[in-house]
């Protein structure tokens, strides 16, 4: 008998070959290929007789083959099978194009089933083109009765017609075909170990896991399909609620420097801002205080929209750690952004004796907040840091480092954490605090992201950390006109731009990937349009550009030409997206808007509306598709990216907002991550049973599935 840990290579037909090519997908065993569920169904599940067919129905035919040639096309690569197929009832064409199937398997005499649709051909005689068909034993069609099609169920010869015929994503050979009848063979020996207490599934009315798996691969009905769908997407939801749990636990466990609220220091602070506080930014404030007062270390997410005001809440709690003479790391996914909360943070605390420094790739910096910044070199730097004498140390992936030792880090800083893996985050939180380490402490944890992420993803993602949302702008902040423009108004534009920047204005141009696999073509399509630009567009104006194959210097430099006005109009590709912050350019043309999901889209429209100015947005789109203006249209309506967001979980499914690469599951889990109610029983659940049993000694099957999938997300 298989296991679901059996080696693909242990199962009969599958060779060497197809091993590589499985191996592309990430199938390495018998349980990696029976979650390698259909995407859709073709139903072929209603049989007729030759006689009651009608042109355009997709049917299920059984009988002879009374005829049979194959012709090969004069001017083509081109083999044609044509047979005449007949029943009780009459006869009708089949036709196949370059038939995978060996052609001697088809022979006059034999006995078929055959799935497809009907079609008229010039002749106006009904044919099945290329349809799918199995060689069926004689009996069955002996079983027949005049009036109706019997249906040897017993026998269970049929994959491919005749049924609910799954439809998988296919690759480099590995068709349709090739996995149905592979999977059908696994099904048929594999012995499934069920690892959700039979309590759960009584209670949520589940399928088990056995039959969960015939069902999605080889079902009878709709209502099999929907039973599998709720199976596999309770089954992952919980594991994912599970591990959250478990991680909590365990961070729980561990022990972090209380942090006191200085609450006159953090007033006066406060007081001394430019601008007021909202009661959102508040709120947030007051739950991080709370927490860095605990002696448990924050696992804390703060989200929020673009230009809600995280740094300012990212400061304050800064703020309060080094006011108790503890350290704090700021994490930022690139230089640009880097160095933005560098100058943000030293122009928050200009008044204050702190020291910050700067560290990525191509330089470092140090001075305390009231001076002017110095470079360092990196030993120097780190020499400092590890003496205490940095207050605030803000980089990039360069921070990530064994040779960075903090002295007495009280709290890490993470911006748009998604974009640090797994591992890097872990070696922060194990290694930044090395020196704590002597005294059994943890630093604290603030995570920030400026994508704005639907409830029920959050209650999912976001299981094991404490969430603070930041969903209200600061007062008089100008709502971004954003407007859908057809590339055959683009003239009308450019006009505009050009008046704007007449009138002292900058503007943004950006340019999607030209082809998503290939990096250097977004590169290319970036720079040819910069040429054109400048030469046919924009003579008179001086423009910039910015991609993500530039050194680091190179973009900080053209950033730094842009924010000084030294540059009129900044072509960019999708770099642009965090960490720009240019007050002055108040309009943005999106060229090939349609290329791009609704949140990416709104990322981008806050690059500009962070000035005085009113500001614009266009989204220009290459083409006059009905549903591309209409999903467009929901960033014409609303500025706000929680309804945005919710807009293209509903468009595009959680698996093309997440990014099903980087989430790790399945099509049929994403989707039910729109699905609160699957996800609040699924969370009740997991809790209910770590409170039973919080190291799951009584459920190894469940403990082992935990580690076999080694669930890792993005949001854990």
């Amino acid at each position: 008998m298989l296991q679901l840990n059996t080696p693909v290579n242990k199962v009969s037909g599958i060779g060497k070959k197809y091993q590589k090519k499985l191996e592309n997908l990430n199938i390495k065993t018998v349980g990696d290929l029976l979650y390698y569920f259909p995407h859709r169904y073709d139903d072929f599940s209603e049989f007729k007789k030759i006689d009651q067919i009608k042109i355009g129905e997709t049917i299920t035919i059984q009988g002879r083959i009374v005829s049979l040639k194959t012709t090969q096309a004069r001017y083509r690569r081109l083999t044609i099978t044509e047979a005449y197929v007949e029943d009780d009832t009459g006869s009708i064409k089949v036709v196949w194009f370059n038939s995978p199937l060996p052609l001697q398997n088809l022979r006059e005499g034999r006995a078929i089933r055959l799935s497809g649709k009907v079609s008229l051909n010039k002749q106006q005689e009904a044919f099945l083109s290329h349809p799918n068909f199995e060689f069926i034993p004689l009996r069955a069609l002996q079983r027949e009765q005049s009036e109706t099609i019997i249906q040897v169920e017993e026998e269970n010869y049929s994959c491919n017609t005749g049924i609910l015929a799954p439809i998988y994503h296919e690759t480099g050979g590995l068709n349709s075909f090739w996995f149905r009848r592979i999977i059908k063979n696994i099904l048929s020996q594999v012995a499934v170990e069920e690892f959700i207490p039979q309590s759960i599934l009584k209670s949520q009315k589940l399928t088990d896991l056995a039959k969960a798996f015939r069902y999605v691969h080889f079902p009878q009905s709709q209502k099999e399909i929907s039973k599998a769908r709720e199976r596999f997407a309770f089954e992952k939801i919980f594991l994912i609620q599970l591990k959250s749990f478990l991680a909590k636990a365990t961070w729980n466990q561990q022990k972090a420097p209380a942090i006191p609220f200085n609450e006159e220091f953090i007033k006066e602070f406060v007081q001394n801002l430019p601008f007021q506080l909202t009661n959102a930014q508040k709120k947030a404030t007051w739950q991080i205080i709370q927490d860095l007062s605990k002696d448990k270390p924050m696992n804390r997410l703060l989200e929020g929209d673009v230009g809600t005001g995280k740094t300012v809440v990212s400061a304050i709690a800064a703020l309060s750690v080094v006011n108790q003479l503890y350290q704090v790391a700021l994490l930022a996914p690139t230089e640009v952004l880097a160095v933005q909360h560098y100058k943000s943070l030293r122009k928050f605390f200009r008044q204050l004796d702190f020291s910050i420094a700067l560290l990525t790739r191509s330089e470092s910096q140090l001075a305390p907040a009231n001076q002017e910044s110095a470079k360092i070199s990196r030993p120097k730097l780190l020499k400092q840091l590890k003496r205490g004498r940095v207050d605030i140390l803000i980089g990039t992936h360069a921070i990530i480092q064994k040779s960075v030792t903090f002295n007495n880090l009280g709290l890490v800083i993470i911006d748009e954490q998604h974009r640090f893996g797994v591992k890097q985050r872990a070696f922060l939180q194990e290694n930044l605090g090395l020196e704590n380490k002597k005294n059994n402490l943890t630093p604290h944890l603030l995570s920030m992201t400026a994508t704005p992420i639907p409830r029920s993803l959050s209650l999912t993602m976001f299981g094991n950390l404490d969430l603070s949302i930041i969903d209200e702008f600061p007062k008089g902040r100008k709502k971004i006109i954003t407007k859908i423009v057809p590339q055959a108004e683009l003239a009308k534009v450019h006009r505009f731009i050009k008046e704007a920047i007449k009138n002292g204005r900058q503007a943004f141009v950006i340019f999607p990937l030209v082809n998503e696999s290939s990096k250097m073509s977004e590169v290319k399509a970036a720079t040819a349009e910069h040429q054109r630009l400048q030469k046919e567009i924009f003579p008179e104006f001086k423009l910039g550009l910015l991609h993500g194959k530039m050194k680091p210097k190179e973009k900080n430099k053209i950033m730094a030409d842009f924010k000084n006005k030294k540059l009129d109009i900044l072509i960019s590709t999708s770099v642009v997206e965090v960490g720009v912050d240019v007050p002055n350019a108040n309009i943005m043309l999106i060229e090939g808007a349609e290329r791009f999901g609704l949140a990416q889209l709104h990322q981008f429209r806050g690059r500009v509306g962070r000035g005085e100015h009113q500001s614009y947005c266009f989204l220009s789109t290459s083409g006059s598709a009905p549903e591309t203006t209409s999903r467009l249209r929901i960033l014409e309506q609303t500025n706000d990216g929680f309804k945005i967001a919710q807009a293209d979980l509903q468009l595009r499914g959680p698996g093309q907002f997440m990014g099903t690469a980087q989430s790790g599951l399945p099509d049929i889990a994403m989707e039910s991550l729109s699905d609160l109610k699957t996800i609040e029983q699924a969370r009740q659940e997991a809790q209910r049973l770590i409170h039973f049993d919080p190291q799951l000694k009584k459920f190894p099957r469940l403990k082992k599935e935990l580690e076999r999938l080694n669930i890792v997300t993005h949001w854990e």
